[in-house]
């Protein structure tokens, strides 16, 4: 598999672009798949082109504009096929995708994992040994949420469904450099710290419980 990175700045955001191998596809059979178009510039358009692909997919980690806005101008361009959790993104009826699928998509194999937390349509995608984790994880940190429900249940879902995974992977993020799982398992900075604050509650709380034994 063939990797380009591409950096959004009006979105902050990154966007990756997968194609597949030469030496096992003809020039016929030469595939790519997009994750996450947060853009659509040149440089996108120049990888697929150049390199005589045809755009198979479109895979959306989530329905965030810094993550999307690119779709349209794809669109214009390519018939490729969209995949995201939700059934209609900016207007385009999507493939939905689900928990536990795996799908072909021209010569790609793609595995999905649902991972809500920063968003209810978090997904993540696993293709050959990389993990397009959109925002739910990246070098050092987990996603931002806007609930400490949804911070509880993506740090699960991280735990049972990314970090059980077998071997090493390489983890491409939907913001910031790319990462190990390896890396992450041990030394994520936003993993520690969630462990350290729901500690500190609990003894907040064991604190209280004893102060009103004594007091009573």
């Amino acid at each position: 598999m063939k990797l380009s990175f591409h950096y959004c700045a009006k979105g902050l955001s990154n966007c990756y672009l997968a194609g597949s191998d030469y030496e096992k596809h003809s020039r016929e059979n030469r595939d790519a798949l997009i994750i996450d178009p947060g853009c659509m510039d040149e440089s996108i358009l120049d990888f697929i082109e150049s390199n005589e692909y045809t755009l198979q997919g479109i895979l959306l980690t989530h329905n965030h504009a810094n993550h999307t806005a690119g779709l349209r101008s794809l669109k214009r361009i390519y018939s490729a096929e969209i995949y995201s959790f939700n059934s209609v993104v900016m207007g385009y009826k999507t493939n939905v995708v689900h928990d536990g699928d795996i799908i072909n998509i021209g010569s790609f194999r793609v595995r999905v994992i649902s991972a809500p937390g920063h968003s209810i349509d978090s997904m993540v995608y696993i293709i050959d040994h990389v993990l397009f984790t959109g925002d739910v994880l990246s070098a050092g940190l987990t996603g931002r949420t806007d609930s400490a429900y949804s911070a509880m249940r993506q740090i699960a879902m991280i735990q049972n469904k990314i970090f059980t995974l077998r071997g090493n992977y390489i983890v491409l993020p939907g913001h910031g450099p790319p990462t190990t799982l390896n890396v992450e398992r041990r030394c994520n900075i936003g993993m520690e710290l969630f462990d350290e604050n729901r500690n500190r509650t609990r003894h907040s709380s064991l604190s209280l419980n004893l102060l009103d034994m004594v007091n009573t």
